[in-house]
């Protein structure tokens, strides 16, 4: 069959016609077939004394086994919580489709799912090539997306590098997010700046920068109502203490990762209408909380002595 693997047949008429004289090209046309298929089929099973159809069908055959795959075993993963490790599987396996189907590529939501999953949401590239079964390249160019993406961190871990997913990855992600929205208004609004916004395209350009500007605006509330608590939370910690305190010094009192405290303190001092009487200044590295005199008359100032 034109196409097809060469068979018993095809290798019998081409020992016959090699010892007719006939060359490659000649083979090959009657046999209708290219002419590169025939010389890589002598080349590759001739013996000491050429061509042989029956050892070319022996050779074939051993090669074709020897290059048979193995089934793969997709190892479990003990994970010391007495759960039942096939229904962890599939709910991981739903987990990176639900992922795809968001719009990133499937091994990118296979190695976030993976991580996910993981109670200490921190493996090396090692241990997802093992638990997804793919090579260490796949892993990487994964891991390279999620990282673009501030959906992981790298970590050192002596000479291992590992990949992280922290309690902070939303709060990363969401940033990441908002900084996009920003690039298109930007853009946009330079396109329409650049087309005329009284032209068909200028006017797109315009409504395109005016809905991200106001998804913008949406992200950046939602974002102060979930973190409004973590914001008074690091308000009341610097009231109670009575002095400057660092970042560090605040994650150590609050036992709370440095980022999260970061996270607070920008949410304080960029909304400072959620703290009431209180705001938030930096200087030199370290947070006070003080009053929010703004909301004093100057007599008012003046009666209290300040």
């Amino acid at each position: 069959m034109p196409g097809g693997r060469l068979t018993q047949e095809d290798r019998r008429l081409i020992a016959t016609w090699l010892k007719d004289g006939l060359g490659y090209a000649e083979i090959a046309r009657r046999l209708g077939r290219p002419t590169s298929t025939i010389s890589r089929e002598v080349a590759r099973n001739s013996g000491h004394s050429g061509y042989r159809a029956e050892e070319a069908n022996r050779v074939t055959g051993e090669r074709a086994r020897r290059r048979k795959p193995r089934p793969r075993t997709v190892p479990v993963i003990e994970n010391g919580y007495g759960r039942d490790p096939e229904a962890v599987r599939a709910f991981e396996t739903g987990f990176a489709e639900m992922i795809v189907a968001t719009g990133l590529p499937r091994m990118t939501a296979r190695v976030l799912a993976c991580l996910s999953v993981s109670d200490e949401g921190v493996l090396t590239a090692a241990e997802l090539a093992q638990r997804l079964q793919v090579s260490p390249a796949s892993i990487s160019n994964a891991v390279a997306y999620l990282e673009a993406q501030a959906m992981l961190k790298r970590e050192r871990d002596g000479r291992r590098e590992q990949y992280v997913i922290d309690e902070e990855m939303p709060q990363r992600v969401w940033d990441e997010s908002v900084r996009s929205n920003q690039e298109w208004v930007k853009v946009a609004r330079q396109g329409a700046e650049v087309l005329g916004t009284s032209t068909p395209a200028g006017a797109r350009m315009d409504d395109l920068s005016r809905f991200h500007a106001r998804i913008n605006e949406i992200m950046l509330d939602d974002r102060v109502a979930v973190y409004a608590g973590d914001a008074l939370t690091a308000l009341a910690a610097l009231l109670h203490a009575g002095r400057a305190l660092s970042v560090s010094a605040l994650a150590t009192a609050l036992e709370w990762p440095s980022e999260r405290v970061s996270a607070a303190l920008r949410v304080a001092e960029a909304h400072p209408h959620i703290a009431g009487p209180v705001k938030v200044v930096a200087g030199g590295g370290e947070y006070r909380a003080v009053p929010l005199v703004e909301r004093l008359t100057a007599r008012q100032l003046a009666a209290l002595g300040s």
